[in-house]
């Protein structure tokens, strides 16, 4: 499992209790691990990541390097991945070989910092990422520890943790890194080594963040999070995954150290970022320069960065809350980014991806070649691959070890928080889940093992919901209403019984909060825990997506083969486009030309740009739905 926490409401099921069957996260975590694992790796043989190590190894780092600064953790993120897919044949212990003989007798391993005719060690925490990369070498370890034992990789991740601590602890450098994600990762090696002083090294980096160690620069202190202590914060805020890596980190220490004021400081910072600063899809960052978040209410859907290693880390940091306190609203925002962010990275063929995550692709884009790494992350299309490739290894390794996030247990029984088709077995109990989601809303699970004594089944009714008719079946056939949150059954139960739920799986509209300039005027159209799209290759005669208006007086329906259809029209907005002054007086009387109305097909967001070049928006301009609309003009 990739977090253990000692503590906390909830326990977590590792990938020996937990096994995703089929359906939706079946199909994506098989071509995970047939497709995007290999292309990963053959990557990173192409552009000379691994080979880094090789050269460190044998004194010729100094001219053959290659790579931005933090390539050494994409190798890693990729053996974390390995290592839940039980090592991925021979190559995770490869790549551990090619790693080895380039530590450090006293466990310093970076192959951009160090070593003659380089920047000398920690000599740029600002930018050297240099503990970024080891929590992420420390995260691969720890996998391999809980997939299948204390390997090599696992060796090499204690020693340079020892390492960290030795020169960063009390009486060293006291400082922190500009990119956090070394303070989860000690936290997670102290639980799964039992050593104290890992768990004490990460409590040190959180107490530090925001003491002004690092710096100032270009985006300021506050891109790195070291504007304010981590507990005076009230929003998240600077460099998204920076900022959610650190409240991971923070979560971890406070879970640990029994800090609830720390706690608490987090589930604040969520509750503000996620009320103000959040995409309808769960993404996180509205800012290109600086991938950080905007102000409040900040977020244009053209403009929108919406990273997906941001989308990652807003998981990462959503498991843990919800591990601490049992609350099952941050099962919701998961649920929302996976299928939202995590799920639309990658190509259908699992060989492509998207860095940056638009809600408005005004222009259609181009097809990147197969065999040449992007340079930019904005790309128009999804990439095979990219100079900073930080986004393809974070969703290898995520989509590796997702049954993880499926259930938890406590001392009253089991709790599913996401769904799909799967089985489940820990202690004297054994489930079988099926479910059509997230297409349907029915979702049965049998008991085949149970002790002869009560316990509970708990499944979380999600919040999108609300105002409908969610139903709970119970072994005895007797059915009651579901409300959000968690619907339970307790009582003995018996090998073969059933409890089913059954979620109002259909298209709705859904408005933006007023607040959100860029998107007041506009609705979505969500279905299930899926956001919806409009994209250029489902429109007639060639229209672009900005050239739509939609009727809401008329509910969304479902259309054939997952797609959803709205009531609208497309406008002519060209007929205007010789005009010398792009403003004009108000007239309510008059509006664009209606080239002709029709059923416009929606998509599911993570699917688009799947099927060529396409324009593509989220939020949909709606139109004055007049009887004299279709009139001709």
């Amino acid at each position: 499992m990739p977090v253990a926490p000692s503590r906390g409401r909830l326990r977590p099921l590792g990938l020996d209790e937990v096994r995703i069957t089929g359906g939706f996260w079946a199909r994506r975590r098989h071509t995970n691990a047939t497709a995007t694992l290999d292309h990963c790796h053959d990557w990173m043989e192409r552009v000379h990541w691994i080979g880094n190590f090789r050269a460190a190894a044998a004194g010729r780092i100094q001219h053959d390097r290659r790579g931005r600064e933090f390539a050494d953790s994409d190798v890693y993120k990729l053996l974390e991945a390995m290592a839940w897919e039980g090592g991925h044949g021979n190559a995770l212990d490869a790549i551990t070989e090619a790693i080895a003989p380039a530590q450090a007798p006293d466990g310093h391993l970076n192959t951009a910092f160090g070593r003659p005719g380089q920047q000398a060690r920690y000599s740029d925490l600002e930018w050297g990422h240099e503990l970024y990369c080891y929590g992420h070498l420390i995260q691969a370890g720890v996998a391999q520890i809980r997939a299948e034992g204390d390997g090599e990789l696992a060796k090499i991740a204690r020693r340079a943790a020892d390492h960290v601590c030795a020169a960063f602890g009390p009486g060293g450098i006291e400082r922190v890194c500009g990119h956090p994600v070394i303070e989860p990762a000690l936290v997670e090696l102290a639980r799964a080594t039992g050593e104290q002083r890992y768990l004490d090294q990460a409590r040190l980096f959180v107490d530090r963040r925001g003491r002004r160690t690092l710096a100032d620069g270009e985006f300021g202190r506050v891109y790195y999070q070291d504007d304010l202590p981590v507990r005076q914060a009230t929003v998240f805020r600077g460099h998204a995954v920076r900022a959610l890596y650190l409240a991971s980190g923070a979560v971890d220490v406070a879970v640990e150290t029994g800090d609830d004021d720390l706690l608490a400081a987090v589930v604040r910072q969520w509750e503000a970022t996620v009320a103000r600063r959040t995409y309808l899809t769960g993404g996180m960052g509205s800012h290109h320069r600086d991938e950080a978040f905007g102000d409040d209410f900040v977020l244009p859907p053209d403009r929108a960065y919406s990273e997906t290693c941001a989308g990652v880390a807003s998981v990462m940091l959503s498991w843990r809350l919800l591990l601490a306190t049992g609350d099952s609203r941050f099962a919701d925002l998961a649920e929302r980014t996976l299928f939202n962010v995590v799920a639309t990275s990658p190509a259908e063929n699992g060989r492509a991806f998207f860095y940056a995550n638009t809600l408005h692709r005004r222009r259609r884009g181009t097809v990147p070649p197969a065999d040449i790494d992007s340079p930019r992350a904005e790309s128009s299309l999804r990439a095979p691959w990219f100079a900073v490739s930080c986004c393809p290894t974070n969703v290898a390794r995520t989509l590796a070890l997702l049954p993880a996030y499926l259930a938890t247990a406590d001392d009253h029984g089991i709790q599913l928080h996401q769904y799909a088709d799967a089985e489940i077995a820990t202690g004297g109990l054994a489930l079988t889940v099926r479910t059509d989601y997230p297409h349907g809303g029915s979702v049965t699970v049998r008991v085949d093992r149970t002790p002869d004594h009560p316990w509970t089944l708990s499944l979380r009714v999600p919040d999108w919901t609300r105002g409908s008719a969610a139903r709970l079946t119970a072994p005895d056939g007797s059915r009651r209403a579901a409300a959000p949150g968690t619907a339970s059954v307790t009582q003995v139960f018996r090998p073969g019984d059933e409890i089913r739920l059954d979620l109002p799986v259909r298209p709705r509209w859904t408005a933006p909060d007023p607040r959100i300039d860029a998107v007041r005027g506009t609705l979505a159209v969500e279905r299930g825990p899926l956001v919806y799209c409009a994209e250029s290759v489902d429109l007639p005669d060639g229209h672009e997506v900005d050239v739509v208006r939609v009727d809401p007086s008329t509910a969304p329906q479902d259309g054939p083969d997952g797609t959803v259809v709205v009531d609208g029209e497309a406008t002519d907005d060209d007929a205007q486009s010789e005009e010398p002054w792009p403003y004009r007086p108000f007239d309510a009387s008059t509006g664009p030309a209606v080239a002709g109305r029709t059923g416009i097909v929606l998509v599911p967001y993570h699917s688009w740009a799947n099927r060529g070049p396409s324009t593509m928006r989220v939020w949909l301009p709606t139109h004055d739905a007049r009887p004299d609309s279709t009139d001709d003009r």
